[in-house]
């Protein structure tokens, strides 16, 4: 995995198996899954600590990234917007251009093979250079 704005020569990585643990309850779980999903989905995805202590994973661009606060873990997906949500699962940042965010909050369940569909969808979009679908020209 990449090293990216890592401190004390620790891989990015490694900072955010340390967050997981520092956070050592239900949100240190939820953050663990869902980057277990994300590297299912996407073996080759780079894994980043950036903003001064936010986890990234990225591939051909910013996938999405792992917050953790109080009340909820947020998964935001640089792209969102340009995303197809079947399972309806954005939840927040509705408002916005471009971003697009899933919040979770204690004793909520992900559905793994949805959010991973989710994952590969945006790598897709990012290695394909586009940031919105094309609309379709009248001739």
């Amino acid at each position: 995995m990449k090293k990216s704005d890592a401190s004390h020569d620790q891989s990015a990585s490694e900072l955010i198996s340390k967050r997981i643990a520092e956070l050592g309850d239900w949100r240190g779980e939820t953050l663990s899954r869902m980057r277990k999903l994300i590297r299912q989905a996407d073996p080759d995805v780079v894994e980043e600590w950036k903003w001064m202590g936010t986890p990234v994973w990225s591939h051909d661009g910013i996938i999405c990234t792992g917050e953790s606060y109080k009340d909820k873990v947020k998964i935001t997906f640089a792209k969102g917007a340009s995303l197809k949500d079947p399972a309806r699962f954005f939840n927040a940042s509705l408002d916005g251009h471009t971003r697009r965010a899933i919040d979770i909050h204690e004793g909520e369940e992900v559905d793994g093979a949805a959010f991973k569909a989710l994952v590969r969808q945006a790598v897709a979009l990012n290695s394909s250079g586009k940031s919105k679908p094309l609309k379709k020209v009248k001739s």
